[in-house]
């Protein structure tokens, strides 16, 4: 992983994701999420390298991608790690972790996800606002959405760390994009408009210029809204969700053999179908004790 500056002592280490940290010192360190755990070597060989030890986790969020080296840190270097209380919660049991990968068995959710099982030190305040971690004073913004408790981080140099309310403007390209509320997802960009930051790093591989974020968070607005466009007009009759998802798929060409993929591919399809429900675009109607679902008039 290369360690890039940002700002002051606000830097990102550049894996499959960027995983921004904040120096507090020479020789320590806050990271702001840990990324997967088929990182962790190279997390660590990248921190070695620079001299730091990891003495605080700020995490964003409890996705796979993002926390999955929380609990090894808090073992072995000792470091705090502060979530929100519904990340917190989510992390708490492979139960609760299923209600994030929803239609995975519990049975895979043990295999590939158990590394995300931990208990965090510090519970980051449920309104926005500063937040001292570690000797540093941050700044807290909720943005749920993502998930139930996403929040961004703003470092003591001015520079936020938006994770996943936000996509880099490289994935502007995405076909399923992911967010539990794509209505909650959308108004928690919107706070992200004003905070006059003077860089924002998104945590797939992008940092955005104070300048520019405007039109950043049009660009994220605008590829939901297409999206969801995309996926309505192919509901031609009454549907499934599982027959929207195929229709979806054929579209996007997401021919993928792999059914713990598809599985994904499902459940983000039906965030756009009650996303389309919630905005009056779609109907419920039932057929022999199934859902299916229909346009509505006003679509």
């Amino acid at each position: 992983m290369n360690l890039i500056q940002i700002k002051g002592n606000t830097w990102v280490l550049e894996g499959v994701e960027y995983i921004p940290l904040y120096k507090l010192d020479e020789s320590r360190c806050v990271l702001l999420d840990t990324g997967l755990l088929q990182e962790r070597e190279e997390l660590e060989q990248a921190l070695g390298a620079a001299g730091l030890t990891p003495v605080g986790v700020l995490c964003s969020h409890a996705h796979v991608d993002h926390c999955a080296n929380n609990g090894y840190l808090q073992e072995k270097y000792g470091a705090k790690v502060a979530l929100t209380f519904p990340e917190a919660g989510m992390c708490s049991s492979l139960l609760t972790l299923k209600c994030y990968f929803l239609l995975l068995s519990p049975g895979t959710v043990e295999r590939e996800s158990a590394c995300m099982l931990h208990t965090p030190d510090v519970d980051i305040p449920r309104s926005d606002g500063p937040f001292s971690f570690c000797g540093a004073e941050f700044r807290i913004v909720h943005t749920p959405g993502h998930s139930s408790g996403h929040v961004c981080t703003i470092t003591p140099d001015n520079v936020c760390y938006t994770a996943d309310a936000l996509l880099s403007q490289e994935l502007m390209g995405a076909k399923l994009p992911y967010n539990l509320s794509q209505a909650m997802a959308a108004d928690s960009r919107e706070k992200l408009r004003h905070l006059g930051c003077d860089a924002y790093i998104m945590a797939h591989r992008g940092v955005c210029p104070g300048g520019e974020i405007g039109a950043l968070i049009d660009a994220n607005q605008d590829l939901v809204r297409r999206r969801a466009e995309e996926i309505l007009n192919l509901v031609d009759r009454p549907m499934t969700a599982s027959q929207i998802d195929e229709a979806t798929c054929v579209l996007y060409q997401l021919f993928t053999r792999k059914p713990r993929r598809s599985l994904r591919f499902e459940r983000n399809v039906r965030f756009f179908i009650e996303y389309m429900v919630d905005a009056g675009r779609l109907d419920e109607v039932c057929q022999n004790g199934a859902t299916y679902y229909r346009r509505t008039e006003n679509s």
